[in-house]
């Protein structure tokens, strides 16, 4: 089941009595390509004639062992306005790549013809899978999402009646249970960190409301971001998926769950052959802490992020855009307390280097609350190391939010400036404990205008020096160009959220 999407890696625990870890064991004595260091380097194709022929001859085997743990989702709800497989709160970017073509997979819904009942039964279809003896089904959330009754059809053609155990929003994972009254056929997660592109998969599911399907390809690429929130890290597959898989596992040559189907890059709702999976390393912690407690609990540090561009990260000293800069801390969040900056740029996270932006929440989330962690950070020309101790996250924050992105900002900078009188305050909407200096207006094709700056915005700083005044915004601009930086540092407001922009001087 697959509905518009829109358009948002811990260290992972075991699934306990359900997810036996997956060892690969690989033979390197007598391996063509180790003999030298010095050897001379030999051609693919000898190489891979030498390892023989890769593809399997059939995946029959393997699809009879665990097509009877996959089952089919029936939702049905009595809103007339119920949308199963919509996820309203994840809305895709303006100008995304993914804009027109995304789609969550769904069946259509269909009702009752008029005149039949004053309210209309609507009901969607999506795909899960067992993962226990004892009836614990994994799917996505939004194939359940608003549903009244929830069934669950086995192989078997069995209908059980199922109850949400819990749901996880973020990575658009559901946990249902059913009772069969005798145990059941279940599969096992794998290790989908493992896995490589080019490796064989198999998705097996519910499309267009069909029933025990089996399709097959490859993995297409790792740790895709389709912004469908902050904790993407997506397997792309070319196996095909259409409508009705949602929900559905997608399994290795051995019959261990990899991932499960979610998404799919389409302009028709059809498949064309790009898919994306949730991988097992994150679904597997998820299912087991919805298990467990029926909810998911996150590490919350309370930073608004952004990433790091090619002039960011000359602006602030640095020789690489690694990192993850704080675009904002939150007022009495683990991270003011720690002592972290806005204008931070964070390296490296518990021992973990952070290399890209998308890093940090993903290992902030899988931080146990209350545990301590040593973050190191660039500020000031210099590397410091702080201690915070992280707190849960609030089930209505975002473990470290991604600012908005800029685009990307020489001494003109096209803008004209205002200290803030209360007249100002009100024609631009601006609260009364906001502080900083105006701009009133912004030069057409001007650097700042390039960057996105616009009038309302709020200039707070400029590098690293907090300014009120027109003259001090001024005097700092003209600073930066004297120590021959290429582009300014300003740190702006705009509706309540902060975020960098380096504007470039003229």
């Amino acid at each position: 089941m697959l509905g518009k999407p829109q358009l948002t890696a811990p260290r992972r625990r075991t699934f306990t009595s359900a997810i036996l870890a997956l060892t690969v064991v690989t033979g390197l004595a007598g391996a063509p390509f180790l003999t030298s260091a010095l050897a001379k380097p030999t051609a693919a194709h000898t190489q891979l004639k030498e390892a023989g022929d890769l593809r399997p001859a059939s995946f029959a085997e393997m699809i009879d062992a665990v097509k009877p743990a996959v089952v089919n989702i029936s939702a049905t709800g009595k809103n007339p306005n119920a949308q199963f497989g919509s996820r309203p709160e994840f809305q895709i970017p303006p100008g995304s790549p993914f804009e027109d073509f995304f789609e969550r997979f769904f069946s259509e819904p269909y009702s009752n013809p008029p005149g039949h009942g004053t309210q209309r039964d609507v009901h969607a279809v999506g795909s899960g899978f067992i993962v226990d003896p004892e009836g614990y089904v994994v799917t996505n959330y939004h194939v359940i999402k608003g549903a009244d009754e929830i069934a669950v059809i086995t192989n078997s053609g069995d209908r059980h009646p199922a109850k949400l155990v819990g749901r996880d929003e973020k990575t658009d994972l559901a946990l249902l249970k059913i009772d069969a009254g005798a145990p059941l056929a279940y599969v096992e997660f794998g290790d989908s960190d493992g896995v490589r592109v080019g490796d064989w998969v198999v998705a097996i599911g519910n499309p267009f409301g069909l029933g025990g399907t089996a399709t097959t390809g490859i993995v297409s690429a790792r740790g895709r971001d389709i912004r469908s929130g902050p904790l993407d890290e997506f397997l792309q597959i070319d196996a095909p998926i259409n409508r009705g898989n949602s929900g559905g596992p997608l399994f290795d040559t051995s019959g261990r769950v990899i991932g499960v189907n979610t998404a799919i890059f389409s302009p028709n709702g059809g498949n064309v052959g790009i898919g994306f999976a949730i991988p097992a390393s994150m679904a597997s912690s998820v299912i087991e802490k919805l298990q467990t407690n029926g909810f998911v609990d996150r590490g919350w540090l309370g930073v608004q992020i952004q990433e790091l561009t090619d002039d960011l990260a000359e602006s602030l000293g640095l020789s690489s855009r690694e990192g993850a800069l704080v675009a904002s801390v939150v007022k009495d969040s683990p991270a003011e307390r720690g002592g972290l900056k806005t204008g931070d740029v964070i390296v490296n996270y518990d021992g973990q280097a952070v290399k890209r932006m998308r890093d940090l929440p993903r290992l902030v989330a899988d931080t146990p609350a209350k545990r301590e962690v040593r973050v190191k950070v660039w500020r000031d020309g210099e590397n410091r190391t702080v201690a915070i101790t992280v707190d849960a996250a609030p089930q209505s924050e975002v473990v470290a939010r991604a600012a908005d992105s800029e685009a990307t900002a020489k001494p003109r900078l096209g803008v004209t400036l205002s200290a803030l009188t209360d007249d100002l305050r009100t024609r631009y909407r601006i609260s009364s404990n906001a502080e900083g200096v105006l701009v009133v207006d912004v030069a057409p094709d001007s650097p700042a205008g390039k960057k996105g700056v616009r009038p309302g915005d709020l200039i707070k700083r400029v590098g690293a020096e907090q300014v009120s005044e027109p003259g001090e915004v001024v005097t700092a601009v003209r600073r930066a160009a004297d120590q021959d930086r290429k582009s300014v540092l300003l740190l702006i407001e705009r509706s309540g959220n902060d975020r960098f922009v380096a504007v470039k001087f003229a």
